[in-house]
């Protein structure tokens, strides 16, 4: 029997059970598009994560205050002890690393920020030139904070997109005066909008020099130093350079925490992918069902067109091709599963991008393969039980008509 005869043969049996065959199709077209919307949901996470993470700048190291392990929580939240603070002396040493290329020591507070009769609430961000290339920040207007000695403050600011809009409305926001608790700041820098990244939105909040923000606040303790490593490869460098230096000004404490940004990604990519394959394998299990369903409407089959098979055995055809017809109807039906359920899953997956268009959600690669895949190779592997039945039938049974 050619493959020509074998898939006309299938084709008629599909279309003579048009209500048969659509509810197979459904089935495994519901496995496959759950397959594709979960792991594109999985993806569309992981890669949101390392998007957010990338926006935060390049070959980044994060010093806290406090050790994480001191006691099981997150780093400066200690039982029972205060931890050291960051100083900008802490920071200022880390100049004698040569694997870091610039840091920013950080003091974020909260301040009431008041130009003309408008004011509004707003976090106001301490810290140094260098911020704004560690942070890729971009400068719609103006200039960012003026680089020189961080313990010598000036009365100028940089404000976001969303604060000038709000204090200045149409006005031009560059030179204008504004007032943060009992200090008076001149804008120098309005900041392009560039929205929220890892819950910190940056068009909402007003940059002021360090030694401002410390007399602003009252507070010589840093909150964070962003750190900048020469390299990708140097990363590793940077940390423990920095663990060192401050081990050695802090009397030989380990008292602070060193995150660096690939090893925090790297932590986020182990428990996204964990939960895509996991919850993938899940939706997977509806393969199974439709070809458990495959297997037993074949089954049922063999039993209604058993005088029909054994005629065709009668004729001369051998048990091998039994088996194949079998086969090419399972695969015709997986393979019709498949694709409708690859173009019910892309359908999904594009509505719901639309609706949260800030996250990039796509299948990966190997679900697009893998899902049609595992319904071909489930409708094969269910096949085999019903072929193997109509195979072995007798076709004197068809000439005496029993």
């Amino acid at each position: 029997m050619r493959l020509a005869d074998l898939l006309n043969f299938a084709w008629q049996v599909l279309r003579g059970s048009l209500s048969r065959t659509f509810l197979i199709l459904l089935a495994m077209g519901i496995g496959v598009a759950a397959v594709v919307l979960v792991t594109a949901l999985g993806e569309g996470a992981r890669l949101y994560v390392a998007n957010q993470f990338g926006s935060l700048g390049s070959n980044l190291v994060i010093v806290l205050p406090g050790r994480s392990e001191t006691a099981g929580a997150m780093p400066g939240v200690l039982i029972g002890k205060t931890p050291r603070d960051l100083t900008l002396d802490d920071a200022l040493a880390l100049k004698r690393s040569h694997a870091i290329r610039r840091f920013a020591p950080l003091i974020i507070g909260a301040g009431d920020v008041r130009s003309g009769g408008r004011s509004r609430e707003t976090p106001v961000l301490g810290s140094t030139a260098e911020l704004m290339e560690i942070r890729h920040m971009e400068m719609a207007q103006g200039r960012f904070l003026p680089e020189g000695d961080p313990r010598h403050s000036q009365p100028v600011c940089v404000v976001g997109a969303k604060v000038a809009s709000e204090l200045f409305g149409s006005r031009p926001a560059l030179g204008e005066w504004v007032r943060i608790g009992d200090r008076r700041f001149r804008v120098i820098g309005l900041m392009a909008k560039q929205g929220e990244s890892l819950g910190f939105n940056t068009d909402e909040v007003v940059i002021v020099p360090l030694a401002a923000a410390q007399a602003l606040f009252n507070t010589e303790a840093l909150f964070r130093i962003l750190v900048e490593a020469k390299s990708r490869e140097q990363i590793a460098d940077a940390k423990a350079d920095v663990e060192e230096i401050i081990r050695l000004r802090h009397e030989g404490e380990r008292d602070v925490t060193v995150i660096t940004q690939d090893a925090v990604l790297a932590t986020f990519d182990r428990i996204l992918n964990a939960l895509t394959l996991t919850v993938a394998s899940i939706a997977a299990i509806s393969l199974a069902v439709a070809g458990i369903l495959i297997m037993n409407v074949m089954l049922i089959e063999v039993t209604q067109r058993r005088r029909e098979f054994c005629m065709i055995k009668a004729l001369g055809a051998t048990a091998q091709q039994i088996r194949l017809a079998f086969f090419t109807e399972a695969m015709l039906l997986a393979s019709g599963g498949a694709a409708a359920g690859l173009a019910v899953g892309e359908l999904g997956r594009s509505i719901i991008a639309q609706v949260y268009p800030a996250i990039p959600f796509q299948a990966p690669w190997w679900a697009l393969l893998a899902a049609p895949a595992t319904a071909l190779v489930t409708a094969v592997l269910f096949t085999v039980a019903p072929a193997r039945r109509a195979a072995r039938l007798d076709p004197v049974q068809a000439l005496s008509r029993r």
